[in-house]
């Protein structure tokens, strides 16, 4: 089977834009990743695309009426906050079958402002009291139990907004680029405890592309000299597991999508050079450190205090500024996070640039809650 490549990425500025369609603001993204290839639409033999909202269906063939019908098949993808890695995973996995050569895969989304609820949200679920079907409370708890566990402190949690929010002042796509000191971090509206406003992800419009293609065909085209190598992906849903009436167990598909990369590649989290996780919420953050492998149990709020994580660390998180500032457009996020990756192991990242940088590493957990979750992680490498 061939390797694949990434041969061209790119993301519009998250932000929101009410005059806009999200065909449009797909359409915008696609032809930018089209443009960093060096390539037209012509050239693409297929798309895969993702968009989890209620933008409606046919979202791929929609924004190929934009930039040129080409009568190429196309898949649309759902999977929660994981739609958009989905979607490219598709893509790799077809070009790895050696279905095709090149491949679009592209992510979009179009978000209001507030609370996301479950779709079809119906009563109070029998399991618990009103406000357990909603995310922030779903990741409250995830706080609270490593709190309990582990002794991870309130301020440790709110470091990660910090860290993420510093992060983003770098980056000129993300929605927000603000400092965000640690007294305004925890002084914040509390949303759910330990989880103030500033520490949950922020609702925008985005979208997000990538061209995949075979070695032979980017050999061919004389693509390889900034082509990314996706060493590994993996997608999982939830193991089977005795039901837990308090909380679902939110830690064990990331740690199987993780192992399936690992194995995938051939390689320890040792290797791992920087990450782009998924920080809904800053609680997140800190456990998935722990679920990727980057540390042991209990070890992820020391990991916030050292600074490991952080732009200049031994394993920098985040660096594009995350969800919590970069912001959450829940069908793009899962692309956003590889263009990220990509761009440092090109040496383009500009001040945020993680020197160096051979081997990233992508995440994202989708979670709706009473249905399931959906967790891909993908490796890619520097050729």
């Amino acid at each position: 089977m061939t390797d694949v490549f990434v041969v061209g990425t790119d993301m519009i500025r998250f932000g929101r834009f009410p005059t806009r369609t999200v065909p449009d603001l797909g359409a915008e993204a696609a032809l930018l990743a089209l443009a960093d290839a060096g390539l037209s639409i012509k050239s693409v033999q297929a798309v895969y695309c993702g968009s989890f909202g209620e933008a409606g269906s046919m979202i791929g063939q929609r924004v190929l009426r934009e930039i040129g019908q080409i009568a190429v098949p196309v898949v649309n993808c759902s999977n929660a906050c994981a739609t958009g890695a989905t979607a490219f995973r598709e893509a790799w996995m077809a070009i790895k079958a050696g279905a095709y050569d090149i491949v679009l895969a592209l992510g979009v989304e179009q978000m209001g402002k507030g609370m996301l609820v479950s779709p079809g949200a119906g009563p109070i679920p029998t399991e618990g009291l009103l406000g357990s079907d909603t995310l922030p409370s779903l990741f409250a708890h995830v706080g609270m139990e490593h709190s309990r566990k582990y002794g991870t402190t309130f301020e440790q949690f709110a470091k990660v907004s910090v860290k993420n929010h510093h992060h983003s002042t770098m980056n000129p796509k993300a929605m927000y680029q603000i400092e965000t000191p640690l007294e305004d971090v925890m002084g914040a509206e509390m949303i759910s405890y330990p989880n103030t406003k500033l520490m949950c992800s922020v609702n925008v419009d985005g979208s997000a592309a990538a061209v995949l293609c075979s070695e032979k065909k980017a050999r061919e085209l004389g693509l390889m000299s900034r082509a990314v190598r996706v060493r590994a992906s993996a997608l999982s849903s939830d193991p089977y597991g005795s039901r837990n009436a308090a909380m679902p167990d939110f830690n064990a598909v990331t740690r199987i999508a993780a192992d399936g990369a690992y194995d995938g590649a051939g390689l320890g989290p040792e290797a791992i050079d920087l990450v782009e996780l998924h920080d809904c919420f800053a609680t997140a953050e800190i456990v998935h450190y722990e679920n990727l492998r980057l540390c042991g149990d209990g070890e992820g709020g020391r990991m916030i205090d050292e600074g490991t994580t952080s732009l200049g660390g031994r394993i920098p998180v985040n660096v594009s500024g995350g969800l919590l500032s970069k912001g959450h457009p829940l069908g793009a996020t899962g692309i956003a996070n590889i263009c990220e990756i990509a761009t440092h192991l090109r040496g383009e990242a500009g001040r945020r640039q993680v020197e160096g940088a051979r081997i990233g590493m992508t995440h994202v957990a989708g979670h709706v809650v009473d249905m399931g979750s959906a967790c891909a992680v993908h490796i890619l490498e520097k050729v």
